[in-house]
């Protein structure tokens, strides 16, 4: 089924390839539910909705594309969902509404997959505004993780500054996060997974943390939460979540289809620099995200933590299919991840680690060239300091174009982007009023 042989692989490899992605990218089930709890949705709700996102997307990779590859609800679009979207509104949209358009967005990202409009909007985009993206989301998500644990805290006159550095939160934090970039220095598989093990038990030994259980059966307290796309999309109307549906679709769309790319080529997979069975492989993280919605978690997509499967010999669908067995036992084990996820010291070095890892991209920005580094660096510091994915996203693709027309390089820019440029404007200046 998997062409194991044509693919110069065996099922140990495979089964220990599969075993690899999982525990460099388990960490979610725990920091999801505890992003995601802040906006409202009962933990327990997140940590069942999470699995079955990764493992449905995973299984889809794994069956209808045999890919190495494994998806899971996204880092920084947790955050912009909790942050951006919820918090943001100040009680106007609750979670139910926030998870609508989640849905919708599936709905529409879906439909882009099935058509050659997917491929031409990753083509539109400037490869610059791309990685700008990646590393907004990181300074994003990492400022998440400082500030859950207290070592930014808020200050009148300043805004933020240090927070108390005696504080067994904040000193925890501190731990975790040496520990796991120790673990990452010399290459340790599942080093976000462990680091955060091992801050628990630092975090149970002085009193920080008390287990109240460690197995139960899969629950779902508030059953399916979005269903009807009627109802959806006129949430999405009601409170006009037009720029939200957009950055989620954007963020996933860049998100996935680099990932794959980059995975792809490890493995060996790319033909001609062409992804063999690309649609079914691009439909996964759409439908992952619709059926996650559903259930209560944010956009899938694909985890480039599949290249450490892919480095220790993953190369077929199996890999995945042995990710989403593994994501399966874990269902068992919500009180154990509740507990985990309840104390900040745990879960913010990983927002922190993945954040360092994101900003590693701007490397690759052009910054001798002003038309292509201003913009990049407008959606690098508006998504950080407005905590909104898509203001910083508004901000980059209004001035590309125009940077790029006072330039007198005006035909450079793909005519999508002169529509998104007017789209976000109007979004921005007219709507959000």
């Amino acid at each position: 089924m998997f062409r194991l042989q044509e693919n110069n692989t065996t099922v140990k490899t495979e089964i220990f390839a599969g075993l690899t992605t999982y525990l460099t990218m388990v960490y979610i089930v725990i920091v999801n539910p505890s992003i995601l709890a802040i906006s409202g949705v009962p933990s327990e709700q997140v940590f069942t909705a999470t699995i079955i996102a990764a493992v449905f997307g995973t299984l889809w990779l794994a069956l209808f594309a045999n890919y190495p590859i494994a998806m899971a609800p996204g880092m920084g679009l947790n955050a912009f969902f909790t942050f951006s979207v919820v918090q943001a509104s100040k009680g106007e949209i609750d979670y139910m509404t926030a998870f609508s358009a989640v849905f919708v967005a599936g709905i529409i990202f879906f439909i882009i997959s099935l058509t050659p409009l997917r491929q031409m909007l990753v083509k539109a985009i400037p490869n610059n505004l791309k990685l700008a993206i990646t590393a907004g989301i990181g300074l994003f998500i990492a400022f998440i993780g400082m500030r859950s644990a207290g070592i930014v805290t808020d200050d009148e006159a300043t805004l933020v500054r240090l927070g108390d550095l005696s504080s067994p939160m904040v000193w925890l934090t501190i731990v975790g996060v040496l520990v796991t970039a120790i673990f990452m220095m010399y290459r340790v598989f599942g080093a976000i997974f462990w680091g955060m093990i091992v801050t628990a038990i630092l975090a149970a030994f002085t009193g920080n943390l008390n287990f109240d259980g460690v197995v139960s059966m899969p629950s779902l307290p508030e059953g399916i939460l979005v269903w009807n796309p009627i109802e959806a999309f006129g949430d999405v109307i009601k409170y006009g979540l037009y720029g939200t549906v957009f950055s989620f679709i954007l963020v996933t769309l860049f998100d996935t289809t680099g990932t794959m790319i980059g995975v792809a080529k490890q493995a060996g997979i790319l033909k001609d620099d062409k992804l063999p069975r690309a649609r079914q492989a691009f439909l996964g993280d759409s439908m992952a995200t619709i059926i996650g919605s559903m259930f209560g978690t944010s956009p899938s997509t694909a985890y480039i933590e599949s290249s450490s499967g892919v480095a220790v010999g993953g190369r077929t669908g199996l890999t995945s299919l042995v990710v989403a067995g593994l994501f399966v036992i874990t269902l068992f084990f919500s009180p154990l991840a509740a507990t985990l996820a309840s104390v900040p010291a745990i879960t913010s070095p990983a927002l922190i680690i993945v954040g360092s890892l994101m900003i590693g991209v701007v490397r690759h920005i052009e910054w001798d060239k002003v038309e292509e580094a201003f913009p990049a660096f407008l959606v690098i510091l508006i998504m950080p300091l407005t905590s909104s994915i898509s203001d910083g996203i508004a901000f980059g693709f209004i001035s590309y174009p125009l940077f790029k027309l006072l330039k007198g390089k005006g035909k450079e820019v793909h005519p999508l982007l002169y529509f998104f440029a007017i789209l976000f404007i109007i979004l921005l200046v007219i709507m959000s009023h």
